[in-house]
């Protein structure tokens, strides 16, 4: 068993060398490997190698392909690990029920064991003796008693044994029950993972309608909006925590990126954060409880992956669904929304680019003089937006169309 141990332990370290993952990464097919634990090692380490590669529409849908064979591969093991531990829950089922009736048999056997050596042991010896037929019968029926007296021992250490052997069978029957428990739950995630994969595809291929040329242009996009939250954030000082930044009355909910109840959290399972780049999504958190969503806050959006990109996962589309509503960001005007009672979501250019680097909310004004929630700014709740920005610094209006 040990060895067995080692060796397994070895295999596994060879297999995540950065050798072993370019090997598995060459292999033609990772779906021919029948091994499934490999073959789920053989697909991270492809998609591991495409990801490495230089962003085009070809490799993110083999990247796709193999995510979605990756999560397939895990339904397979999982359900296989769920059969081999049904297996197991039944033996030792059987072995419980069998240590069960063993051991009430040994007790019964000790228990008239004890009756009939006490019955003997009260028989003086002289006794015995005058009730013997012969001096053979008489040290044979002294010589069972001490043969009774050990296999009464033996019982009771037998009894002991299977009580322990029962508790043992116990503790492993609900250890694997719950184990079972634990991976239906891994089951259904994995099948969530597969079905969240194939849409993304699905998505990628609608976003781009198939077009190099439109995936490199939506990509580079998407990495100059993110490029420019974190450089808009690095340039207001860095994307710290605060606290007690929520602020709701009438007209909704003021939300701050930087809130310690989200800022930290991965945008969208990446590698940036709410704090830093969460600009767009705690903007559009803020419209939705205007419109009387109060439950929605950022973390209500960036825990949808469907609300995001699937050419770059931490770029918010314009579509996004939230408290089973789904919204639009739609090209408008500032004044002509605000004088009819709508906010409206703006980008504007901190540093002068064409690009927005920062997104608030305007909340009411007109002709330049606007009240905006900034979700940026430490309690940007309702103050002027020329304290901070400039109107020639706008660079996109929406409205937000439910």
């Amino acid at each position: 068993m040990v060895k067995k141990l080692i060796l397994l332990f070895f295999s596994l370290a060879f297999l995540f060398t950065p050798k072993a993952t370019t090997i598995f990464a060459q292999t033609a097919d990772c779906q021919d490997i029948s091994d499934l634990n490999k073959r789920v090692i053989c697909l991270q380490a492809k998609i591991n190698d495409l990801q490495g590669q230089k962003r085009t529409l070809s490799s993110q849908i083999a990247v796709m392909d193999n995510q979605i064979n990756l999560a397939q591969a895990r339904i397979d093991s999982t359900k296989r690990d769920i059969s081999d531990l049904t297996l197991d829950i039944d033996t030792a089922d059987k072995k419980i029920n069998g240590l069960a009736k063993s051991l009430d048999n040994l007790i019964k056997v000790l228990l008239n064991r004890m009756v009939t050596t006490y019955e003997i042991g009260q028989t003086q010896p002289f006794e015995l003796l005058l009730s013997s037929t012969n001096a053979t019968n008489f040290f044979s029926r002294l010589n069972y008693l001490r043969i009774a007296q050990s296999h009464d021992k033996q019982l009771i250490y037998l009894t002991q044994q299977a009580k322990n052997d029962y508790a043992n069978q116990k503790n492993i029957f609900e250890d694997k029950k719950k184990r079972v428990v634990a991976l239906k739950t891994q089951l259904e995630n994995y099948s969530k993972q597969l079905e969240q994969n194939k849409k993304a595809k699905q998505q990628l291929l609608a976003e781009t309608q198939g077009s190099e040329a439109t995936y490199q242009q939506l990509l580079a996009q998407a990495e100059a909006q993110l490029a420019a939250f974190s450089n808009f954030a690095a340039v207001r000082g860095g994307a710290s925590i605060l606290t007690d930044q929520t602020v709701c009355d009438d007209w909704g909910c003021y939300y701050n990126q930087r809130d310690s109840q989200w800022g930290n959290l991965a945008l969208n399972h990446t590698q940036f954060t709410i704090a830093s780049d969460g600009c767009l999504v705690t903007s559009m958190a803020m419209i939705y409880t205007h419109y009387g969503h109060r439950g929605v806050n950022p973390m209500s959006i960036n825990s949808n992956s469907d609300n995001f990109a699937s050419y770059y996962p931490a770029y918010l589309k314009y579509t996004i669904t939230a408290d089973g509503a789904t919204s639009s960001r739609v090209g408008s005007i500032v004044d002509s929304e605000l004088a009819n009672g709508n906010p409206v979501v703006v980008g504007v250019s901190y540093d002068g680019g064409p690009i927005s680097d920062h997104f608030v909310v305007l909340v009411s004004g007109s002709s330049g003089n606007y009240i905006m929630n900034d979700p940026f700014t430490p309690n940007g709740h309702k103050i002027p937006f020329s304290s901070h920005y400039s109107v020639g610094g706008i660079r996109e209006i929406d409205k937000v169309a439910f």
